[in-house]
């Protein structure tokens, strides 16, 4: 390695001072001598701008860095790291920085979703790199591996909890019996969850996530809106507690998986959040609390897990910082850096392509060969029954003249399992259909 005093101190400018950007901060200042010794240059921070300067801040933050100025801390900068969060003015500074020849670390998931391919392609145009590890899972090491490590693999599919939040929210929901409304206000009460919380719990910031692993991975530009998203507002203490009962627990999955060509279509990449059904022995269905994970099905290296935490300042600042030394010693030792690639330019399919099981709970008459007229819609509209669990519950020490029915499905494609709800929602023999869920893991 080159000796630190043989390279000039490489300038590092700061956007953002906020829980992030204050950690990265400090990290910096305390950590000098050996990041140094790691890079073979001297990391100087030359400048955090912020939007204002007498906003209340962390104590490891120097005021006499603070500024206003930012493009003339970008324009000065040989690194620069954007933790400002938002699209504006963050993609504005960002493209500053890249065609001033700077490289850029970033956390900004909402920006790499949305124009991440604007952003990537003025990188490669100007030999600059644009460096996102902490974009997803905060210091969980997933950007890494699929740009690199697996890079000539064929990844197959990706399953995560990407949200710390609505895992918490979820996991409380499962150990205690709390519906979501109080799961929810405890998860405030403790911080995990914002004033506003809606971008985590209609599962905003779980596509975006999504959307970044799926480019990566399957080497294909996803758009944000082409991402199926559902919240998990309509979780119920009913559902959690019948999960549990039949050995599973409902997690906010974000999946994105190859298709196969079909009579219907060409193949391509479904990209999809929602809640799901995974068997509580699965990797994924052992996450507790706030704590992220990433399964990953390669081709040739198989089934990979990711585990950690996914959010917090200091576990995103780690992140940003295992890209800046990454950035700082691309600059001691010269040569190109790491092109992301779309060349694959697969179809994004919609949700209807996706494979998947349901769990249909039904109030049904309590009348001879109900089974059989049940059995008969899924039939139609060729999906198959795996398990049925028929109760008939006791109103007043008298039988009740419906029963509840709990039809689990063999795997088929999303438009045959919506089509036979709607199917179902329409027949007589139904009083009401009471939960549909997805089942995944399997």
């Amino acid at each position: 390695m080159t000796n630190s005093n043989e390279y000039r101190p490489l300038r590092i400018a700061l956007l953002g001072a906020g829980s992030v950007g204050s950690q990265v901060a400090r990290l910096l200042i305390e950590n000098k001598s050996e990041l140094a010794a790691r890079v073979g240059a001297e990391l100087e921070l030359v400048g955090i701008a912020v939007r204002d300067i007498n906003s209340p801040r962390n104590a490891g933050v120097p005021r006499e860095l603070l500024t206003l100025d930012a493009e003339s801390l970008i324009l000065g900068a040989d690194i620069v790291i954007e933790v400002m969060g938002g699209i504006e003015p963050a993609r504005t500074y960002i493209l500053q920085a890249l065609n001033s020849g700077s490289d850029v670390i970033t956390a900004n998931k909402a920006l790499l979703a949305t124009h991440g391919t604007e952003l990537f392609d003025t990188a490669e145009q100007v030999g600059a790199q644009l460096y996102f590890e902490a974009a997803v899972a905060g210091a969980i090491p997933i950007i890494r591996p699929l740009r690199e490590s697996l890079a000539g693999d064929k990844v197959n599919r990706i399953m995560g909890i990407v949200n710390g939040t609505t895992n918490f929210i979820l996991d409380r929901m499962d150990s205690t019996g709390a519906n979501f409304n109080d799961a929810l206000a405890e998860a405030t009460e403790l911080g995990y969850a914002e004033a506003d919380p809606t971008a985590d719990i209609e599962a905003f910031d779980a596509a975006q996530k999504a959307a970044i692993l799926a480019n990566l991975a399957f080497h294909t530009e996803v758009p944000l809106d082409q991402v199926y998203r559902e919240g998990i507002t309509k979780v119920t203490a009913e559902q959690m507690a019948a999960a549990q009962r039949d050995g599973y627990v409902i997690k906010l999955l974000a999946i994105a998986e190859r298709v196969d060509a079909d009579e219907n279509g060409e193949a391509g990449v479904s990209v999809r959040v929602h809640p799901a059904l995974i068997e509580r022995d699965h990797p994924l269905g052992a996450v507790r609390g706030a704590f992220n994970a990433v399964f990953v099905e390669a081709e040739a290296a198989g089934s990979l897990m990711f585990y950690g935490a996914g959010a917090g300042g200091v576990q995103t600042a780690s992140a940003v910082l295992g890209d800046l030394v990454s950035a700082a010693k691309r600059h001691v030792a010269g040569g190109p850096g790491l092109a992301d690639s779309v060349h694959a330019n697969l179809a994004i399919l919609p949700i209807d392509r996706a494979y998947t099981r349901y769990q249909i709970t039904l109030e049904v008459t309590d009348q001879p060969g109900i089974l059989a007229k049940i059995a008969n819609v899924f039939a139609d509209h060729g999906v198959s029954i795996e398990t049925v669990e028929q109760s008939v519950r006791q109103n007043g020490g008298k039988r009740r003249s419906t029963a509840t029915l709990e039809v689990g499905t063999h795997v088929a494609t999303e438009a045959s399992l919506s089509s036979v709800v709607k199917a179902l929602a329409a027949n007589a023999a139904v009083e009401s259909i009471t939960s549909v869920i997805r089942v995944e893991g399997i």
